[in-house]
C-alpha cells in the first residue's frame, strides 16, 4: 500500500486592512488565542498532517517563530516561508520550499491562516478525496440569491441550485497543483484561488461539503461570529 505523506501549507501572509486592527489580523486573540495559532494547532493535533509549511511576510517571521511557533510548541511547523505580493505568490514560494522533500504524490492542503475554525472530519475528507481526483475543494451551498451586477444594475441572476462558496483547505497531488502553478506563473495568470489553477490546466476538481462554521476571519463581525462558535461548542463540549 501507497503511504502518502499529507502536509498543510498555511499562508498567512496577508496584512488585514478590512479588519482596521493596529496588528495583522492573524495575531488578533480569538478567544485568548492568536487566530494563526489557533488554526495552526488543528493541523498540529491530527494526526493525518506528517508536517506543517507556514507562509508569513518576510518582516514578521521572527515575532511568528517566537511568539506563535515557540511559544504554542509547535512541532509540525518545519519551515517559515516568506510571503509574497500576492497570495498566489505566497503558495507558489512554500510549494518551492518543499520541493526537494516531497513527492509529486503526495498531498498538499493549502489552508488560509485566518480559517481556524476547520474540523478534523473536513482534514480527513479532504485528503482522501484527494487521493482519488486531481484536486479536493472543500465549499458549502450559497444560502443567499446571487446578482451578478455591473455599473450598479443587476445584469443576471445565476441559478441558486449550481452555487456554492469556496473555503478552505483545497488539497492536491503534489505533482498537480506545483504544475499549475507553474504554468499561471509563466503566463502571469492570477487565479481566485488555487483549485482555478488547476482547472485551468484541465484538472477536475471534486468538491466535499464544507462546514458553514469555517469561516474567513476578514472583518470585525467575522471575529465576533467566530467568537460565537467557539463559546457553543464549549457549552456543548
Amino acid at each position: 500500500m501507497i503511504k502518502f505523506k499529507s502536509i498543510a501549507l498555511i499562508p498567512a501572509a496577508g496584512m488585514g486592512k478590512r479588519m482596521g486592527a493596529s496588528i495583522n489580523k492573524q495575531y488578533l486573540q480569538l478567544s485568548g488565542v492568536p487566530i494563526v495559532a489557533r488554526t495552526i494547532s488543528v493541523f498540529e493535533q491530527s494526526p493525518l498532517i506528517d508536517s506543517i509549511y507556514l507562509v508569513i511576510p518576510v518582516e514578521e517571521i521572527p515575532y511568528c517563530r517566537e511568539h506563535i511557533v515557540e511559544a504554542c510548541g509547535f512541532r509540525k511547523v518545519v519551515a517559515i516561508v516568506p510571503g509574497g505580493k500576492e497570495r498566489q505568490n505566497s503558495v507558489m514560494n512554500g510549494l518551492r520550499a518543499m520541493q526537494d522533500v516531497v513527492s509529486d504524490s503526495d498531498i498538499i492542503l493549502i489552508h488560509d491562516g485566518v480559517r481556524p475554525l476547520i474540523t478534523e472530519l473536513v482534514l480527513q475528507q479532504s485528503i482522501a478525496s484527494a487521493k482519488l481526483y486531481d484536486g479536493v475543494l472543500v465549499a458549502v451551498p450559497v444560502k443567499d440569491t446571487i446578482k451578478t451586477v455591473r455599473d450598479g444594475v443587476v445584469i443576471d441572476t445565476p441559478c441558486r441550485e449550481l452555487l456554492w462558496q469556496a473555503q478552505t483547505p483545497q488539497a492536491f497531488r503534489f505533482g498537480k497543483i506545483f504544475s499549475a502553478h507553474v504554468s499561471a506563473e509563466t503566463t502571469g495568470f492570477i487565479g481566485t484561488d488555487d483549485a482555478s489553477l488547476v482547472e485551468r490546466i484541465g484538472g477536475k476538481v471534486h468538491v466535499i461539503r464544507g462546514e458553514y462554521q469555517n469561516i474567513k476571519i476578514t472583518t470585525p463581525e467575522d471575529l465576533t461570529l467566530a467568537e460565537s462558535f467557539i463559546a457553543a461548542a464549549q457549552r456543548e463540549g
